[in-house]
């Protein structure tokens, strides 16, 4: 595994790549890696010659300057944990290969970034977009992988990426979470001991709640009981608990096709997302009568 820091250096490599007539796979991350970083590792060397991991805390994507200044750096670490699966590249770059004296230029992306995190977090996908994109660009990837845990992060670059007639094809990998259900997260890093006993409570009332909404519970009434039941938990303040069309993003309040649940939730000071898929519910037939039991 090369350690590389300048695009010039990884153009110069992938170049040699693509001189042989090998695909190039690549997973962005900001660090901090966990197994579900190490997951998007394993599908990219199963998908492509080449595997490129990316680690840049990328300044522009965040809202409030202490979160910035909390995020975990890793990198010694991160690079020890990815020396087993046989990664090519560990492209880590200085901050000025990404935004470079005179950087001027910023990708905003409609529609999907209107609610949910975009509406909390002002700014923050036009952050993902212009690093997704030049990303793509420095490492010439053929696929890259993003993990379903940031479902709306991962439909606004699957739409970057065909508005900009990008080559990459985005590949969307399911969530990996804790044996008690957490989803994998580096802020976990950040909960202390009781917070983190109290994180689970996310994923059982999205359960839950999911449940409910495909049995016939009206969404308003399922989402005010999950909000309810968050409070009796323990954890903090809702940023937003949404059912949300899949894949359009747009706010629902009926369950009459492919939807997801999605929750932003404060804990310990700490901002913690999940998502859950839910089906469509099925109207029951009106064509003959029901029999009693």
């Amino acid at each position: 595994m090369k350690i590389i820091r300048r695009k010039a250096d990884l153009r110069e490599l992938t170049e040699t790549w693509r001189r042989a007539g090998e695909s190039i796979g690549v997973v962005p991350t900001m660090g901090a890696l966990h197994a579900g970083h190490l997951s998007l590792v394993d599908a990219a060397r199963e998908g492509t010659d080449r595997v490129i991991v990316t680690l840049f805390v990328n300044p522009r994507q965040f809202n409030s300057p202490q979160d910035l200044e909390n995020y975990p750096r890793t990198e010694e670490s991160d690079a020890a944990k990815l020396m087993p699966y046989g990664i090519d590249v560990l492209y880590i770059p200085e901050p000025e290969e990404i935004y470079p004296e005179g950087f001027a230029t910023t990708i905003s992306i409609t529609g999907l970034t209107e609610g949910l995190c975009g509406a909390t977090r002002p700014g923050h996908f036009d952050g993902v977009a212009t690093v997704v994109a030049k990303l793509l660009l420095q490492t010439d990837a053929d696929r890259a992988y993003f993990g379903e845990k940031d479902y709306q992060q991962l439909q606004v670059v699957r739409r970057l990426a065909t508005d900009l007639d990008l080559k990459t094809r985005i590949i969307g990998c399911p969530t990996i979470r804790e044996e008690d259900g957490l989803a994998m997260s580096s802020r976990n890093l950040r909960l202390d001991a009781a917070a983190r006993d109290t994180a689970p409570a996310i994923r059982r009332v999205l359960t839950d709640t999911a449940h409910a909404i495909e049995c016939g519970i009206a969404v308003p009434a399922a989402l005010a009981a999950a909000r309810e039941a968050l409070a009796a938990a323990g954890m903090g303040e809702i940023d937003y608990l949404d059912l949300r069309g899949d894949p359009d993003l747009q706010l629902m309040t009926e369950a009459n096709r492919p939807a997801r649940l999605f929750i932003a939730i404060w804990l310990d000071g700490v901002r913690l997302i999940d998502n859950l898929p839910v089906p469509a519910t099925q109207p029951i037939s009106t064509d003959r009568p029901v029999q009693p039991a």
